[in-house]
C-alpha cells in the first residue's frame, strides 16, 4: 500500500534527522575530550567535575553505564563490519543468481583483506578510501534523485504524520519495524568515537553538506521506485540503478562497506585506548599512526580479536538477513547510555537548567528506549551474541580496574621496618593488606613491596625509557606511563 511506503520512509528520514543529525552531530559531539569522543570520553569528562568522596552511589552508578555502554559498542564492532560488507557483496545474487556460492569466501577475503589494512593508519587508508566515499554518495544520490523525479509525489513522506500514522494503524507490527529502521542510523555512536580520528569540524561538514543529503536523495528514490513497480521491494536499493550499472554498482557498495567498516574499527581502537588510559584495560601496544593527528592510533591486539570475530560471525549466519537479527540490540543499548551521560554532564559541565537538560534528554531518550525495546524483541534470533561480547569485555574491565585498586592499596599501606634477615616465620601483617600473612627474608610480605617514593623513581626511569623509544612525532608505540590511575577516578 502506498501509505505504507510513506510510513516507513517518513520514518526512516526522521530517523536520520533527529539521531544522527541533531543528537549526535549537533549535541553528542560538542562533548569532546580534548578532541576525543566515545562513549568513555564522555565519561571522563564528567568524572573531572566529581569529587572522589561525593555521593559514591551516584558515582558508581555514572562508571557503570559508562562501562556497559563501552562493552556493548564492541559487542557491535564484531556485528557491523560484517553485515556490511555481506549484504555488499550480496548484490550478485541479484544480478546473477548462479553466483550465490561465491558470496561466503568473497565476504571471507575482504574483511582479511580490510583488517591487514588496518595497520597502514587512518590517514593512509582515508587518502586511498576519501575520492571513493565522494563517488559512493554521488552516485547513489544521483540515481535516487532520478527516481524522485518521476514521482516527485514521494516528498510528502517528508511530513512526520505519515510515521506517526503508520504505528497507529499497524500497533505491534509497526512497533517490530523500528528494529529494521534502526539499521539507518547505527553508525551514529562509532562516528561520535571516530571524532579523535578526524575531528569534530571535517565530520560536520562532510555529514551535511554530502552524505545526509544523498542518503535521503537515495532513500527518497528507493520509495518512488516501489510505488511505481512494487515488485522491485526486493531489493530497491540495487534495482535503482540501469542494468548495465549494477555490477559496478555492487562493486562500488562492496568498497563502500569496506569504508563504512572502518568507522568502528578505528572507533573501537579510540576505546580501547581511554580504557587503558582510564585504568579499566590492561596495557595493550597502541602504535600512533600520525605525527599531526594524535588520535589516530592502531592497537593491533584488538584489530586481530575484531577480524577474527567478524570472520566466524559471518561464517555462523551466513546471510545479512540472518544477521540482521543479531544487528542493532547492542549500539541501540549504548545509544541510550550515551544520551543518560550526556544530561549528567550538561548539568555538571556546561551548568544547562534541570528543565533544559531533562527535556532535551527525555525526548531523546524516548526515541532511544523504543528502539533499543523492538531491537530486544530479536535476542533469541541472534541478538544474544553482541550481549555476550558486551557481557565478557564488561566483566574484563571491571576485574582489572578492581585488581588494581586493590594492588595499589596493598603496597601503599603497612609500616615500612626493616627487621632481622635470618628471620623467617609468620607474623603480623598490617591492617587491611592483602598479601599473605607470611615473612620473607625478615620482613613482612607487603613490606617486600615497594615504597611509594621507591615506585616514583622507577616511573621516571620508565617514562625516561618511553621517551627514548617515541617514533616519529613524539609518540611512543606503548601505553603513556603517565596515564592516570583508576584511583585517580
Amino acid at each position: 500500500m502506498p501509505t505504507n511506503v510513506y510510513g516507513v520512509l517518513s520514518l526512516i528520514v526522521w530517523s536520520l534527522i533527529v539521531i544522527v543529525s541533531i543528537k549526535y552531530i549537533i549535541f553528542i559531539m560538542r562533548a569532546d575530550n580534548n578532541g576525543e569522543g566515545g562513549i568513555l570520553a564522555l565519561l571522563a569528562l564528567i568524572l573531572q567535575k566529581q569529587r572522589r568522596d561525593a555521593d559514591t552511589f551516584r558515582r558508581k552508578t555514572i562508571i557503570a553505564l559508562g562501562l556497559i555502554g563501552a562493552a556493548l559498542l564492541y559487542g557491535d564492532g564484531v556485528i557491523t563490519p560484517a553485515i556490511s560488507v555481506l549484504s555488499a557483496v550480496e548484490g550478485l545474487e541479484v544480478v546473477a543468481p548462479q553466483s550465490q556460492h561465491l558470496v561466503i569466501p568473497f565476504t571471507v577475503a575482504i574483511l582479511a583483506a580490510l583488517f591487514f589494512f588496518q595497520q597502514h593508519g587512518t590517514a593512509k587508508v582515508g587518502r586511498i578510501f576519501g575520492p571513493v566515499m565522494v563517488v559512493w554518495f554521488g552516485t547513489i544520490g544521483t540515481f535516487g534523485l532520478h527516481e524522485v523525479l518521476q514521482a516527485p509525489e514521494i516528498l510528502a513522506a517528508a511530513n512526520p504524520w505519515y510515521g506517526l500514522r503508520f504505528f497507529l494503524q499497524h500497533g505491534h507490527a509497526g512497533f517490530v519495524l523500528l528494529g529494521a529502521v534502526v539499521l539507518a542510523v547505527t553508525g551514529a555512536e562509532a562516528l561520535y568515537a571516530d571524532m579523535g580520528h578526524f575531528g569534530k569540524r571535517p565530520i560536520r561538514l562532510a555529514w551535511f553538506l554530502l552524505v545526509l543529503p544523498a542518503l535521503l536523495a537515495n532513500y527518497f528514490g528507493q520509495g518512488a521506485l516501489i510505488l511505481r513497480d512494487p515488485a522491485t521491494a526486493i531489493n530497491p536499493f540495487y534495482l535503482l540503478a540501469p542494468s548495465a550499472l549494477q555490477y559496478p554498482l555492487i562493486a562500488l557498495a562492496t568498497i563502500a562497506a569496506i569504508i563504512a567498516s572502518q568507522a568502528l574499527i578505528s572507533g573501537a581502537f579510540s576505546l580501547m585506548q581511554q580504557s587503558v588510559q582510564l585504568g579499566y584495560s590492561p596495557r595493550v601496544q597502541i602504535i600512533h599512526t600520525s605525527q599531526q593527528e594524535t588520535g589516530q592510533i592502531f592497537v593491533p591486539e584488538v584489530n586481530r580479536v575484531l577480524g577474527l570475530g567478524c570472520i566466524l560471525v559471518v561464517l555462523a549466519f551466513r546471510s545479512s538477513s540472518a544477521l540482521a537479527a543479531a544487528y542493532g540490540v547492542a549500539v541501540t543499548g549504548t545509544m541510550a547510555i550515551t544520551t543518560i551521560l550526556f544530561y549528567v554532564l550538561a548539568r555538571s559541565h556546561w551548568q544547562w537548567s534541570v528543565w533544559r537538560a531533562g527535556a532535551l534528554t527525555a525526548f531523546f531518550l524516548i526515541i532511544d528506549l523504543a528502539f533499543f525495546s523492538a531491537n530486544m524483541l530479536k535476542v533469541f534470533q541472534g541478538g544474544w551474541v553482541p550481549l555476550a561480547i558486551a557481557l565478557g569485555i564488561f566483566t574484563l574491565m571491571t576485574t582489572w580496574q578492581r585488581g588494581r585498586f586493590d594492588s595499589s592499596r596493598c603496597t601503599s599501606q603497612g609500616p615500612w621496618r626493616r627487621e632481622p634477615r635470618q628471620e623467617i616465620q609468620a607474623g603480623p601483617r598490617p591492617r587491611n593488606c592483602c598479601l599473605p600473612d607470611v615473612r620473607i627474608e625478615g620482613r613482612s610480605a607487603c613490606a617486600a613491596a615497594p615504597s611509594q617514593a621507591q615506585q616514583g623513581s622507577s616511573r621516571e626511569r620508565d617514562s625516561t625509557l618511553d621517551s627514548r623509544r617515541a617514533g616519529p612525532g613524539g609518540f611512543s608505540n606503548r601505553a603513556s606511563r603517565s596515564d592516570p590511575l583508576p584511583s585517580q577516578l
